[in-house]
């Protein structure tokens, strides 16, 4: 079986309240899958559901080739968005305590906790407290306990929150190493940058449905809207070409710099003229650059929320 996670039909209410409506979704195994939405969507809920803290009202998620069950528990690392470590506690004693938690033995989370404690140099805070920590080293901490037990899927609900970008950039190697040794992993996050840097898949969940999933290149691909950026060194006055583009094309901003002839702009253009204006420009001028742009995560995001909210 190709898939860790499967979703099938998957609804919950609370009331009046629907916090999820029909959600379809195939985690594929061995890759990191972005699951995105505006607060409130319906991701946490779901979260939560594969982590038998809670229940759907519908539907069946199969885990492993299986329908999802207890004995699945110990299989799934969980860091959630809000961090549940007991302040009062030393580091050391709660990792211990939370990793036998997880069915290690105590001699075999010693081990296994000094090798992290030492990958991520900080093997001095063993007998700290956890409030004399800052947020950033308490969510180091929280990260060791959510991957120590090696489970198949781990689930990853704003893993960078409180980490500068020194740590928050050795998280997220960590990460993709976790990914590299064979790890599911679904990654719940408003930092589009980070789904660029990490995500092979991604859906998207709004106002408790489920609006978009797939390959992220696939979507890109599929959002892309035919403009491109052009830079091009002029043979011949670049206010003539400008009128002359504006009549044939659409011309979205240009910049001309008389002083060196150089000539830049945007353009949106039918699918099958790309050789054409390459042809008619390379008479005018020496092309620079003829680049298309791909939408980001963060436009796929903003542009589908905006078409659903609009279509309701």
């Amino acid at each position: 079986m190709d898939d860790i996670l499967v979703a099938e039909n998957v609804s919950k209410t609370y009331g009046n309240y629907t916090a999820l409506s029909n959600i379809s979704l195939k985690i594929p195994r061995n890759c990191i899958y972005g699951l995105l939405g505006p607060n409130g969507a319906g991701k946490t809920t779901f979260i939560r559901i594969i982590n038998q803290i809670t229940y759907q009202d519908e539907g069946r998620i199969w885990f492993n080739g299986e329908p999802l069950a207890p004995k699945h528990i110990s299989l799934i690392g969980y860091l959630p968005e809000e961090r549940g470590l007991y302040k009062s506690m030393k580091v050391g004693e709660q990792a211990l305590y939370l990793a036998q938690l997880k069915g290690l033995s105590k001699q075999e989370a010693k081990r296994r906790l000094k090798y992290w404690f030492e990958r991520l140099d900080i093997g001095d805070w063993w007998n700290k407290k956890i409030q004399e920590l800052s947020k950033g080293m308490a969510q180091k901490i929280q990260f060791i306990v959510t991957i120590l037990h090696q489970p198949k899927l781990l689930i990853f609900d704003e893993p960078f929150s409180g980490f500068d970008p020194i740590n928050a950039n050795i998280i997220k190697d960590e990460i993709l190493q976790l990914k590299e040794q064979g790890t599911s992993i679904i990654f719940s996050t408003h930092r589009m940058e980070s789904v660029e840097e990490l995500c092979e898949y991604i859906a998207l969940i709004h106002k408790s449905e489920k609006i978009l999933d797939g390959r992220l290149s696939d979507i890109k691909k599929a959002y892309k809207n035919n403009i491109f950026n052009v830079g091009l060194q002029l043979k011949e006055d670049g206010d003539a070409l400008l009128h002359m583009l504006n009549d044939k094309f659409s011309i979205l901003s240009s910049h001309y710099d008389k002083t060196e002839k150089q000539l830049d702009f945007r353009v949106q253009l039918p699918s099958s003229h790309t050789a054409e204006v390459l042809a008619e420009l390379s008479d005018h001028a020496n092309i620079n650059h003829f680049e298309e742009t791909i939408p980001s995560a963060n436009d796929i995001f903003i542009q589908t929320v905006k078409d659903k909210d609009h279509d309701g």
